[in-house]
């Protein structure tokens, strides 16, 4: 549950029954589209502040990630910045309710009257806030406050979150690197690298009967367009429960892997599986190849959408569209239909275990964190996600297989080309710019 604050106001000449319907309405609402309240109204600007006072007592001690500022009526300025003041450290929504119609007249208890007094007050005060307004007549913006208090949620959790990293800069990329520093400063979340030493010092303590129920319990639960051999079986069990040990211990809700100069070159084994199973059984995101921003921005999506943010990458633009797939892996939630793995070897490198899995189609939303000269952007955009032509990725064994992937019809191709910031894109399903909108309000973040 997201939990936030909802103090409701109103001028203290107005009927009291008139403020406490509609902020009651108005939490009612909130309280429908999944928000937790914390709830104190009316307040009002009597003239011994007793209003004020019982709010900041109520609210005192109490834990939430936004502040909900609902005016139901006129309210004199000070009586609001009087709490809002000792809450200035968290996002806030201004929320200014509306009039109602009664036979041939609109009535009001001039709640606009009272945001427009303090809309710019919060904007020099240096408040992060949202500033909504109802309209007469209209649906109420209900589901506006609860997206910035979800994503209000979502900041407050960053702070927090951790990432890990098996090794660093595979293929010696320069998309995949990060800034430490300005990463937590601008986000809050954490990368913590380790050397793919542990991973193969625990694996090594991995016993075949930990594999083996691993095996039977999700792997077997593939379809497998041929056999794998039991060895790779193994090897994909025991590197996973590794790899889960050292996420479990550390706290890491998203993981990435030193790919094709690691686990390929080093260990000999494409980690496809591994991923495989960290994101479908261990509820992690995962990502190849070091990309530490993309990492991030699956904790991002994952926050918001509930989705397990999966990433794809550009294989050809198209007139109207991309091609968007990946050589490896998939989760099991962007498929549409049956997990489907085959062993396969691409080009020099091993066999391995490899997704050749159907995926959903629909409406998506396709994102990317970025850092440009010190300060943090996201690209994001929406397409149509259909099924592709068939097409497959040269240097595969014969016959190639049906790489996972999408064609995804854009607006504006040559747009997005122009902005495109790395290979790899963040994918979930659905329009969910706005409250990707709302997070990157909140964190200083500017889209693109």
């Amino acid at each position: 549950m997201i939990k936030a604050a909802f103090v409701g106001f109103g001028e203290v000449n107005t009927p009291k029954e008139l403020i406490i319907n509609k902020c009651h309405t108005a939490e009612e609402n909130l309280k429908n589209e999944g928000l937790d309240l914390i709830s104190v109204y009316p307040v009002t600007d009597d003239y011994e502040e007793k209003d004020i006072k019982s709010a900041l007592d109520k609210l005192k001690g109490q834990a939430f990630d936004c502040l909900i500022v609902c005016i139901a009526g006129w309210i004199p300025t000070h009586a609001v910045v009087k709490i809002t003041e000792q809450y200035r450290h968290k996002p806030m929504v201004l929320w200014g309710l509306c009039g109602w119609c009664e036979d041939d007249r609109l009535v009001t208890t001039a709640d606009q009257a009272g945001t427009t007094a303090l809309r710019k007050t919060f904007y020099d005060l240096g408040y992060t806030f949202k500033y909504v307004y109802d309209i007469v007549g209209l649906p109420s913006k209900t589901k506006d406050v609860y997206n910035f208090a979800a994503a209000a949620a979502a900041a407050a959790r960053l702070r927090h979150a951790k990432s890990g990293m098996a090794g660093y800069r595979d293929m010696n990329l320069y998309g995949t690197l990060y800034d430490g520093g300005s990463l937590k400063r601008v986000i809050g979340a954490e990368i913590e690298t380790f050397e793919m030493l542990e991973i193969e010092q625990r694996y090594q303590k991995i016993t075949d009967e930990q594999k083996q129920a691993v095996i039977e319990n999700a792997m077997n639960k593939w379809k497998f367009l041929k056999p794998a051999d039991p060895e790779s079986m193994k090897k994909a069990a025991g590197y996973y429960l590794a790899v889960k040990e050292i996420c479990d211990e550390r706290g890491y809700e998203a993981i990435s892997l030193k790919d094709v100069d690691g686990m390929k070159k080093l260990l000999g084994f494409p980690p496809a599986p591994i991923f495989m199973l960290l994101a479908d059984v261990a509820g992690l995101c995962t990502i190849p190849e070091n990309d530490s921003l993309g990492n991030i921005t699956q904790i991002m999506v994952k926050y918001l959408t509930g989705q397990c943010a999966f990433y794809l990458e550009f294989y050809e633009f198209i007139t109207d569209r991309v091609l968007a797939g990946v050589p490896d892996y998939v989760p099991a939630e962007a498929v549409d239909g049956e997990v489907t793995v085959m062993p396969a070897a691409f080009g020099e490198l091993s066999e391995g275990i490899l997704n050749v899995s159907k995926l959903k189609t629909g409406k998506v939303t396709m994102c990317r964190l970025c850092n440009i000269y010190g300060k943090y952007y996201m690209h994001m955009v929406t397409g149509d996600a259909i099924t592709p032509r068939k097409w497959e990725e040269a240097g595969w064994t014969q016959p190639a297989p049906q790489l996972p992937g999408l064609e995804i019809q854009l607006d504006d191709v040559e747009g997005f080309a122009q902005k495109v910031m790395c290979q790899h894109y963040i994918i979930s399903y659905g329009d969910n710019t706005g409250i990707i909108k709302e997070l990157c309000s909140i964190l200083g973040i500017t889209l693109i």
